[in-house]
C-alpha cells in the first residue's frame, strides 16, 4: 500500500486512536477473581507505580515493575508495564534509538507471555486484557514505523482481546478505556484508514466512546486517570470543548504536582476562552514552582512550561514575533538530557510562527529540521503534517 494514500492528519488521528492502555482490569466478578487469584498482586503496589508515571518518576515506576515481574515471572502484568515504562519516557520527549528500540523488545516480551498464559487459561479475563493492551501498544508502534496496514491489524486483534476480557468479566470498567478510544478514533477516521475500518468490520462510533470513556473515567480502578488524560486531549485538540476539558485538567493538576503538564493545559484553556487574569496566575505558578525547586534539570522543567505556554499564548493571540522571540529563550539552554521535547517542541512552534507570518521558506526550514532530528519527542509526526501543508490560523494544535 502506498504511504501517499494517507494524509498526515489521518496518521497523526491513527497515533492515537490506537490503544493507549497504562492500566490493569478493576475488580473482577467473584468467578474470575477465582481464576485470577494466582497473580494475587495489590492493588496498592500496581497503582503507586502508575501515579509515579504520571509523576514523571520512571526510575520509581520501573523498581515497582521490575518487582512484580519478580515475584511473578509467568504473570503478563509486570512486563506490560515494563513496556508501559518506556513507552512514557517516549510520550515525554524522550524519543532516541535506544529508548525505541527498548520499547519494541519490551512489549514483544509482554505479548508473548500473555499468550502463554491464555495458552494455559483461556478463562482468565486479565491475561486477555494484557494481551489486548500490548497489542494496542504494538501496532501503535508499527505505526510510527509506517506500517500501515500491520498497525491497524494488530489495533483489531487488541480490540478482540478486550471484547473478550470484558465478556468473562461484565464489570470490568477498566477495559471500557481501550474500547472506547477505538471507537472514539476510528468514527473520526476517513479515506483509506475509514476503508480499513470497514475491512475489519469495525465502523466506530464518536458518541458511543466518549460514553465509554467517560464511565472509565469515573468508575475504573486503574485506567481512570488516563481516560481523564484521553478526554483531555479530545476535548483540547479534537473537539473544541474547553469547557469540558477545565476540570479533568485542574484535578489531574493538583493531584500530579510533579508533572507540569496539566497545568499547561489549565492554561491553555484559559488562553482560548480569554480569561486573562487566569492565565497570568497560572503561568505565575509554574515560575513559583520553578524557583522552588531544588534541582536545576526540576527548575528548568517548570520554566520552559512556562515560557511556553506563554509562546503558545501568543500563537493563539496572532503575536508571532513575540512568540518567536519566547522560543527563542527556550532554545538559548537546550537540555538533551533531561527535557529533550523542549528543543523539538519550540522548533517546530517556530515554525508554525513563521507559516502564520506568511515566510513559508523558513517555517519548512523549521519543520524539516524537526523531522530530521535523531529525536524529535514527538513533534515529527507535527511536523510532517505540516510540511504537506502549512498550519491554518484556527489548528487547535497551535496550543499543544
Amino acid at each position: 500500500m502506498s504511504h501517499k494514500l494517507l494524509s498526515v492528519r489521518q496518521v497523526f488521528l491513527l497515533l492515537s486512536a490506537i490503544l493507549f492502555v497504562l492500566v490493569p482490569p478493576s475488580s473482577l466478578g467473584a468467578e474470575n477473581a477465582a481464576r485470577s487469584a494466582t497473580f494475587g498482586f495489590q492493588k496498592k503496589e500496581i497503582l503507586q507505580g502508575i501515579d509515579a508515571l504520571y509523576d514523571l518518576e520512571f526510575d520509581k515506576a520501573q523498581s515497582v515493575f521490575s518487582t512484580l515481574v519478580s515475584e511473578n515471572p509467568e504473570n503478563p502484568a509486570g512486563y506490560f508495564y515494563l513496556a508501559m515504562v518506556t513507552w512514557s519516557r517516549l510520550a515525554n520527549g524522550f524519543w532516541g534509538p535506544e529508548v525505541v528500540n527498548d520499547f519494541a523488545k519490551r512489549i514483544d516480551r509482554a505479548i508473548a507471555v500473555a499468550r502463554k498464559s491464555i495458552q494455559k487459561n483461556n478463562e482468565d479475563s486479565l491475561s486477555f486484557f494484557y494481551l489486548g493492551g500490548a497489542l494496542g501498544f504494538k501496532g501503535r508502534f508499527e505505526l510510527m514505523r509506517h506500517k500501515w496496514l500491520t498497525s491497524y491489524n494488530l489495533a483489531y486483534h487488541a480490540i478482540s482481546a478486550l471484547d473478550t476480557s470484558l465478556k468473562l468479566d461484565p464489570n470490568n470498567r477498566d477495559a471500557l478505556f481501550g474500547l472506547g478510544v477505538f471507537d472514539y478514533y476510528t468514527a473520526r477516521l476517513s479515506g483509506v484508514l475509514k476503508f480499513l475500518t470497514y475491512l475489519f468490520l469495525h465502523k466506530g462510533n464518536k458518541e458511543e466512546g466518549l460514553r465509554k470513556l467517560h464511565i472509565a473515567a469515573e468508575q475504573a480502578v486503574y485506567s481512570r486517570i488516563e481516560a481523564k488524560s484521553m478526554l483531555i486531549h479530545i476535548y483540547l485538540f479534537l473537539e473544541d470543548q474547553c469547557e469540558k476539558a477545565l476540570p479533568l485538567t485542574q484535578e489531574l493538576a493538583a493531584r500530579f504536582q510533579k508533572n507540569p503538564r496539566y497545568k499547561y493545559f489549565e492554561g491553555i484553556v484559559y488562553a482560548r476562552e480569554g480569561r486573562e487574569s487566569e492565565f497570568e496566575a497560572v503561568v505565575d505558578f509554574l515560575k513559583r514552582r520553578s524557583v522552588a525547586q531544588r534541582s536545576k534539570s526540576r527548575s528548568l522543567l517548570w520554566k520552559d512550561e512556562a515560557l511556553y505556554l506563554e509562546a503558545s499564548y501568543y500563537l493563539l493571540r496572532s503575536k508571532y514575533t513575540d512568540a518567536i522571540r519566547t522560543l527563542d529563550r527556550i532554545l538559548s539552554y537546550p537540555d538533551p538530557v533531561s527535557n529533550p521535547a523542549m528543543i523539538a517542541w519550540p522548533l517546530l512552534k517556530k515554525g508554525m510562527s513563521y507559516d502564520l507570518l506568511g515566510n513559508r521558506e523558513k517555517a519548512v526550514e523549521y519543520y524539516s529540521l524537526v523531522k530530521k532530528m535523531r529525536n524529535g519527542a514527538g513533534a515529527q509526526f507535527l511536523a510532517e503534517k505540516y510540511l504537506k501543508k502549512p498550519v491554518s490560523k484556527g489548528d487547535l494544535f497551535l496550543g499543544y
